[in-house]
């Protein structure tokens, strides 16, 4: 006998010569009326029919609006448009922008001053070196700083009236998601500043901590464009992941209230979904953001307000909810 078995009641089946059809004799018999199956079931493999897709509807769509009635997460719809969708987001943002000039251009004139006291702070503690990685790592936790000038947009949107603090309040949505999702692209941040440290020490040893100095041994120097081209790809690199994961999820937030792991796999569905569009996205935001920095972050003032407000109108292009009772 099992030495296993010992200590608790023996099942009749490890005695029975036959054991399987003691097993299907004993067994419950499930009433044909109450369990019907079908070819749908059987797909699912719950036992029970599978939802009916509606005439037109994709496969994609039919899977997606199949929640269990006690699932907290609501029913939604992805949808797959093209590359000239992007030139609708960046319309309807500019009308969003005319709706509430005042609110969006104080949202972003707010976090370009703090743009020039991090730069400024850098300078004084004679980190010159650090100062275009920290312009690079913006794009890093770009979503999350546009989280006002989304519920601006919601607001927009509802037909209420936008207030000049509202942006400042958008917090309040989802608190907990966006204190998690803060952490996470901070810790992206943390992790590219952390990267191009240890790459600068490698590749200028002998390098002074002045201005002058960093941008000759970049410029004239080998070493200087092996430098230059390994952070451009590994925080290419970052940057992607961050896109993957924001470019839907703080929308999502402000207008669901989601939490940010939800969040962040509907975005990564969206992604996988249009892959195109969003590559063209993208890279419009690298331009506009990038082409701000390069006026002296005071460019980022628009380049702010276009991407945060078209940003929120992509989200509504590709998820669509169901309206509230």
């Amino acid at each position: 006998m099992d030495r296993r078995g010992l200590g608790r009641p023996a099942s009749p089946a490890l005695f029975f010569p036959f054991p399987s059809v003691f097993i299907i004799v004993l067994a419950p018999q499930r009433p044909p009326a109450l369990f019907p199956r079908s070819r749908a079931a059987h797909i699912h493999g719950h036992g029970l029919p599978g939802p009916v897709p509606a005439p037109g509807a994709t496969r994609e769509t039919a899977m997606t609006d199949h929640r269990p009635a006690s699932s907290p997460e609501p029913p939604y719809r992805l949808n797959t448009v093209t590359v000239r969708a992007v030139w609708g987001w960046l319309d309807r943002a500019w009308a969003d922008i005319c709706a509430a000039p005042f609110s969006s251009l104080l949202y972003s004139a707010l976090f370009v001053l703090l743009g020039f006291g991090v730069t400024g702070g850098l300078l004084l503690l004679d980190m010159a070196w650090a100062i275009l990685p920290m312009m690079g790592g913006f794009l890093l936790v770009g979503p999350v700083l546009g989280t006002g000038l989304y519920e601006i947009s919601r607001i927009v949107e509802a037909g209420g009236p936008p207030q000049p603090f509202a942006a400042l309040l958008a917090f309040r949505r989802a608190p907990q998601g966006l204190l998690f999702a803060g952490l996470t692209f901070t810790l992206l941040l943390l992790a590219w500043l952390r990267f191009v440290a240890v790459l600068f020490a490698l590749s200028f040893p002998y390098v002074g901590p002045s201005w002058a100095d960093l941008v000759h041994e970049t410029l004239t120097t080998l070493d200087g464009a092996v430098f230059v081209a390994v952070s451009a790809g590994v925080g290419g690199a970052f940057a992607v992941v961050a896109f993957v994961i924001g470019v839907i999820a703080l929308p999502v937030m402000i207008d669901q209230r989601w939490d940010f792991f939800r969040a962040a796999h509907l975005s990564l569905r969206v992604v996988r979904a249009n892959p195109a569009p969003l590559a063209a996205w993208a890279a419009l935001i690298a331009l506009f953001v990038g082409a701000g920095l390069m006026m002296g972050l005071i460019g980022l003032v628009p380049a702010l307000m276009l991407v945060g407000h078209a940003s929120w109108h992509a989200y509504r292009s590709l998820v669509e909810f169901p309206d509230p009772a």
